[in-house]
C-alpha cells in the first residue's frame, strides 16, 4: 500500500530485542543486526528501521545502509496482524460506489483497519462485507481495498479500491499528492497566523514510538495548509478555534503534529494535546461528551482513476463535533 493517509493508528509493541554490538563490528547496520539477531531476518530489520522502530540509545536508527556503530540497540517488534479479516455487516454511510471503488463516511471510533486492539470492528471488516470478492487485495494483503487511513478517532470522508486497477490508479494520486482533501479542526487557542503553511519533516518521536514528531533529521517531508475559519472567546486572545487543514502530503498523524507545533492542537487528542484548554472550552468539551480528538475530514476529491470523471465529496462533521462549536459559540 502507498500514500497512506495523515491520520493513523499506531500498533502496539509485542516484543522487545536488546542487542550489543562490541567495538569490532564493522559493514551495514541491517547487516549487523540481522548478525546479531538471526530469528530476524535483514529484510524485517529494515523494515522495522523504516517504522521508528530501531533505536541506538536514544536515536532512532532509520538508515539500514548507515554504518555499524559500537552500543546497545533496542528493537521493537509489533505483533503480527491477521492476514485476513473477516467480513462483519456493520453499516456503512455510503456516498459512492461502483464497480471500481466505494466512497464512505467514516464515524468516528471506527478504525480503518485491523490493527492490535482493534482487530474487528473496521472498517476493512465492513468493507468485506459490503463488496465480498470484489474488494481489491482480498486474499492478498491485510488491509483489502485501503488506499489511505485515517485516524479510528478521526471522522469523514475515504475512499476504497474494489478492483487492483483502481486500486493502483489511487495509490498514483495519492503518491503525486494530486488529492484534493481538506480536514476542520476545532482547537485550543488558534495560531498566531489567521492562515499559512507548515512546512517540516515528520518522523517518529525519538522519545515515544507511539508519537509522531516534528525532526530536524530523517522523517519525511510534511506541507499542511491552514486557515483560520473562526475563533471563540476574546478576540485579543481565542480560547479556540475553527481550522480548515488542506493536505499537500499524508504522513501519520500529519494534521495532529503540525496543529501542535504551532500551539494550537486539536481538542481533546490524547497524544498531542499536552496542556489543559481555557476553563470554558474544558467546560464545553464536557457538555459536548467529546472524547476524541476534534478533527473531520471533510472534503475528498480526485479524478476516477478508471473512468476519468472528477469526483469531489463534502460531509459536515458529526454530532459530537457540531455540539461542541456550538456550546464554544457562547464563550
Amino acid at each position: 500500500m502507498t500514500g497512506a493517509d495523515a491520520e493513523a493508528d499506531d500498533d502496539l509493541v509485542a516484543e522487545i530485542r536488546e542487542i550489543e554490538l562490541g567495538e569490532a563490528v564493522e559493514g551495514r547496520l541491517d547487516r549487523a543486526l540481522a548478525d546479531a539477531a538471526p530469528e530476524l531476518s535483514r529484510a524485517r530489520i529494515q523494515a522495522l528501521m523504516g517504522e521508528g522502530a530501531v533505536r541506538r540509545e536514544t536515536q532512532a536508527m532509520t538508515d539500514p545502509s548507515a554504518r555499524a556503530l559500537a552500543g546497545r540497540y533496542r528493537i521493537e517488534i509489533p505483533p503480527p496482524t491477521p492476514a485476513m479479516p473477516q467480513p462483519e455487516a456493520i453499516p456503512l454511510t455510503v456516498l459512492y460506489e461502483d464497480a471500481h471503488l466505494i466512497v464512505v463516511d467514516k464515524p468516528a471510533g471506527m478504525a480503518a483497519h485491523p490493527a492490535p486492539g482493534s482487530e474487528t470492528g473496521t472498517l476493512v471488516n465492513a468493507l468485506l462485507a459490503h463488496c465480498g470478492a470484489s474488494l481489491s487485495g482480498i486474499g492478498g494483503v491485510a488491509r483489502p481495498g485501503i488506499v489511505h487511513r485515517l485516524d479510528k478517532d478521526t471522522s469523514g470522508v475515504m475512499v476504497a479500491a474494489k478492483t487492483d486497477a483502481a486500486h493502483w490508479g489511487l495509490a498514483a494520486l495519492f503518491e503525486r499528492h494530486d488529492i484534493e482533501r481538506v480536514y476542520l479542526a476545532l482547537t485550543r487557542g488558534a495560531p498566531r497566523n489567521g492562515a499559512g503553511t507548515v512546512a517540516t519533516r515528520i518522523g517518529r518521536s525519538p522519545r515515544d514510538r507511539k508519537k509522531m514528531a516534528v525532526v530536524t533529521r530523517g522523517g519525511r517531508e510534511a506541507v499542511t495548509h491552514y486557515r483560520t475559519l473562526a475563533t471563540f472567546g476574546p478576540a485579543s486572545r481565542p480560547l479556540a478555534a475553527r481550522l480548515a487543514c488542506r493536505l499537500e502530503t499524508g504522513r501519520t498523524h500529519q494534521i495532529r503534529v503540525h496543529l501542535a507545533h504551532i500551539g494550537a492542537p486539536c481538542l481533546g487528542d490524547p497524544l498531542y494535546g499536552a496542556g489543559a484548554p481555557a476553563p470554558a472550552v474544558k467546560a464545553a468539551m464536557a457538555e459536548a461528551g467529546l472524547a476524541r480528538q476534534a478533527l473531520h475530514a471533510t472534503v475528498l476529491g480526485f479524478v476516477h482513476p478508471i473512468t476519468g470523471e472528477s469526483l469531489r465529496f463534502e460531509t459536515e462533521p458529526p454530532a459530537d463535533f457540531a455540539l461542541i462549536e456550538s456550546r464554544l459559540e457562547l464563550i
